[in-house]
């Protein structure tokens, strides 16, 4: 059996690293997997494990992405930018996007995956909706641009997928929020009950990789890939506080008076991020699990073990 040659964009992202890693047991199960990571520095920097390619190319050089696409079987498009102003966002996540999903296209790649986000969805509250059961309206130019992104890859053929909050390794979004919003406003929040869709790196890896290598493409089309299991906010606190990554809170206030104590105390985080992670925003995330047979895993609260150190060590540092 021929191997199967993946084109891989943001290698050395969040999300990024933990496909290669991914994509590199697959190898060490004796799947035969290659991979060719693309990078905008140097490819020749550091070194790289046996099975992976670098190959420098950038998301605004059609010429290079031609080169990169050349040979490969499976596009899998991490790379985006997840803030600054609008003109950055579409230079990147729109003509980035068109660029590498043209150059695949010319190429003869095959399949098409890419990795978009629910915050196209906007503020919400959000409760168990299915894929744009509500229409789609971002309040930021990366989600914009991002969701701008998602019909480019349809178009492709290609299969989209809109996590939520990830968890892990190498996150320094979610839970370094969380810490800052719990000194500003130190108690539970409207009691906790909030639920959130998230899903532990690892495991999304996981499904990007069997998306990506499945013997068969899914048919075109936008997934959430959440664990199945939405998450209350009360549930993540304390098992950050167990594993001493935060601090333990007690005592409630209502949802009216966290805003008022956010907005008495000034800091990075905005109101309208406060309520994404701490109101409901969860979405139906079981189908792609289903179709690609990809067990979710235990969920993201009993993963946090292993990244707990990590989290310790960057909160320290920040």
């Amino acid at each position: 059996m021929s191997p199967v040659q993946v084109l891989l964009t943001g290698s050395t992202g969040f999300v990024g690293r933990a496909v290669l890693r991914r994509l590199l047991s697959e190898r060490a199960d004796g799947r035969d997997v290659r991979v060719r990571a693309v990078t905008r520095g140097d490819p020749t920097a550091t070194p790289v494990p046996e099975g992976v390619e670098r190959v420098r190319a950038d998301l605004s050089d059609p010429a290079s992405l031609s080169r990169a696409a050349s040979g490969m079987d499976v596009l899998v498009h991490l790379a985006c930018r997840v803030d600054g102003d609008a003109d950055e966002c579409e230079r990147t996540n729109v003509g980035g996007t068109r660029a590498v999903v043209d150059a695949a296209r010319r190429a003869g790649v095959g399949r098409v995956v890419q990795l978009s986000t629910a915050a196209v969805y906007g503020p919400g509250p959000h409760r168990g909706i299915a894929v744009d059961e509500v229409t789609p309206a971002p309040v930021s130019a990366a989600s914009r641009t991002r969701l701008a992104a998602e019909r480019i890859v349809l178009d492709a053929g290609g299969v989209v997928l809109r996590p939520g909050l990830v968890l892990g390794a190498g996150d320094r979004w979610v839970v370094p929020a969380l810490g800052e919003l719990l000194r500003r406003v130190p108690a539970r929040w409207d009691g906790g009950r909030g639920r959130a869709s998230i899903v532990d790196v690892e495991d999304l890896a996981r499904l990007l990789c069997a998306l990506a290598t499945a013997p068969e493409a899914l048919p075109p089309g936008v997934h959430h890939a959440g664990h199945p299991v939405p998450v209350r906010n009360h549930d993540l606190m304390t098992r950050l506080a167990e594993l001493a990554v935060l601090e333990r809170v007690t005592g409630d206030l209502p949802w009216e008076q966290c805003l008022a104590r956010l907005r008495e105390t000034p800091g990075r985080i905005s109101e309208r991020q406060f309520t994404l992670l701490a109101r409901d925003h969860w979405y139906a995330s079981e189908e792609i699990w289903r179709l690609t047979g990809c067990a979710p895993g235990p969920g993201p609260l009993d993963r946090l073990a292993g990244a707990a150190a990590w989290y310790r060590a960057h909160l320290a540092a920040v």
